[in-house]
């Protein structure tokens, strides 16, 4: 069923594109009716324009809070034109039927987003009039249509102009319109919360961003979707200079990478398989940093990501394309490399801004989800050592071990526990990752470090809960260790050390990553 369009209510914030879109509306025999600033925008742009004082007879009030909430503007919006006493209503009441609304809302997510904003400006930027009308429109979509966002203008004009909207086109705008009312007040609520690290309610506002080939298997559907309120995340923010569109397997991954990156400091490169490290290292050359974080483990890096914290030279570009990679991210991209990249063709290739810090991490479980706080960074960034830390056993760790320790603590809290990293010289050589059992993981790591496990450090992202895990990596060459401490038999663990000359350094601190 298509309905023309005689009239329209129009009250936006976002005034972009509004002008031409009227101007249409105008020339397709639609009377406009507006209230303050938009009307004045229409008017001084020379098209005409009804007031909605003129329509209500009532004047706006309080400060433009009070405009549009007028029986004779959400009678025109509300009415069911096949109930006879809705219609009987508007000629007793003598209120014109409106067949198309347009408003978008004040500016809430970006006003509350920017630094140093009041309660006072928050406030004033809590649509109420919008959302009303909003409602109103999509409510009664069998006769009106209701635009929400610029981006439709296109489509509803073209559909005017071709003799009105169709019943499909304003039930997808109605839609739209009750997501829009939705995600602006999940935003509020979240800003209301702000101060309360896990608040009694949360309100989440997706939206998909885009369809996914499949999900972690191909009999898995699957879509991207982007949390409507907060700030962006680096993925909104990224740009994928190449290569095939992204998976759900390759989000997870480079997020991962991502992260672990970013907390190395210095000039850093992860390799990730699985969410895991596959291979991490520092150096003061990248192209460097990445053959040491290759080296670590090549088989498990096969068709991993590669993530760096500096910009990709050519020599790093030329390096990393002599391996198969499904994905490279870093801040930025040299000409050079990106011509070097150019040539595997389905290679990724992304620049990204740094990921973000706080807010909450949301996991679901059946009919329901579980929401912590972001853990705190392992170690601050640039920093290879915690004044904080202890240590707890006879020989202190010589400085080198330290800044080794130091990095394979950030490389463990990055990792599925059970975890265990092994390194040298600020590169890891063995990864244990998502065992069942502590002493596991220290054989996963021994057995992927091989002989490099001599003279090397490691770190736990837990405590030990005896002291076989201490044994097995002294025995295999381990001279320093990092872990949380913590346990009912840390003196055991820690007699375990000194009897090895093993220096043992507590955090006091424990990275669980499930």
């Amino acid at each position: 069923m298509k309905r023309a369009v005689k009239r329209a209510l129009v009250s936006v914030s976002d005034k972009s594109g509004l002008i031409e879109f009227v101007g249409r509306l105008v020339a397709a025999g639609v009377e406009v009716v507006s209230s303050g600033g938009t009307a004045r925008t229409i008017s001084e742009a020379g098209l005409p324009v009804t007031t909605v004082a003129e329509v209500t007879g009532a004047p706006e009030m309080l400060g433009g809070r009070v405009k549009t909430l007028h029986p004779r503007i959400h009678g025109g919006i509300l009415a069911d034109h096949s109930q006879s006493d809705h219609t009987d209503d508007l000629i007793e009441h003598d209120i014109a039927p409106f067949e198309l609304v347009v408003v978008n809302l004040y500016p809430f997510e970006s006003t509350v987003a920017r630094d140093g904003v009041t309660p006072e400006e928050a406030i004033e930027n809590i649509d109420i009039g919008g959302p009303t009308l909003i409602r109103s429109a999509a409510k009664n979509y069998r006769w009106v249509g209701v635009v929400t966002s610029p981006s439709q203008y296109e489509a509803v004009a073209t559909a005017i102009e071709g003799g009105g909207l169709d019943i499909e086109l304003r039930e997808a705008l109605a839609k739209e319109a009750f997501y829009s009312t939705a995600s602006y007040d999940a935003a509020i609520t979240d800003w209301l919360h702000r101060d309360e690290s896990l608040p009694e309610r949360v309100v989440v506002a997706l939206s998909k961003v885009e369809s996914l080939r499949y999900g972690e298997n191909p009999e898995q559907s699957a879509a991207l979707y982007e949390q409507r309120t907060g700030v962006g995340s680096w993925w909104t923010d990224a740009t994928q200079l190449q290569g095939k569109p992204m998976s759900f397997n390759n989000y997870l991954d480079t997020d991962a990478a991502w992260r672990l990156v970013n907390d190395l400091g210095f000039v850093g490169v992860a390799v990730i398989k699985h969410t895991n490290a596959a291979g991490a290292a520092v150096r003061e050359d990248l192209s460097a940093a990445f053959a040491a974080a290759w080296a670590c483990d090549p088989l498990a890096a096969f068709g991993g990501i590669v993530a760096a914290n500096v910009e990709v030279d050519a020599s790093t570009a030329e390096a990393i394309t002599q391996y198969f990679v499904e994905v490279v991210i870093a801040p930025s991209v040299s000409d050079d490399a990106a011509a070097i990249f150019a040539a595997k063709a389905n290679l990724r290739v992304l620049v990204a801004p740094p990921p973000g810090r706080g807010g909450l991490e949301m996991r679901h479980i059946e009919r329901g989800a579980l929401i912590q706080e972001y853990p705190p960074v392992p170690l601050a960034v640039g920093n290879r050592w915690d004044d904080a830390w202890e240590t707890v056993s006879a020989r202190k760790p010589t400085a080198e071990e330290q800044a080794d320790l130091a990095f394979a603590w950030v490389v463990a809290a990055h990792t599925k526990s059970n975890a265990i990293v092994i390194a040298v010289e600020e590169a890891a050589v063995g990864v244990g990752a998502g065992d069942q059992s502590r002493v596991g993981a220290a054989q996963r790591a021994i057995d992927k470090a091989g002989e490099r496990t001599n003279g090397a450090v490691a770190a736990s992202d837990a405590f030990f809960p005896f002291r076989d895990g201490i044994d097995a990596l002294a025995a295999a060459g381990i001279t320093a260790i990092i872990e949380p401490g913590g346990s009912m038999r840390d003196d055991e663990v820690i007699a375990a050390a000194d009897e090895h000359g093993i220096g043992l350094v507590f955090t006091s601190r424990r990275y669980f990553k499930h």
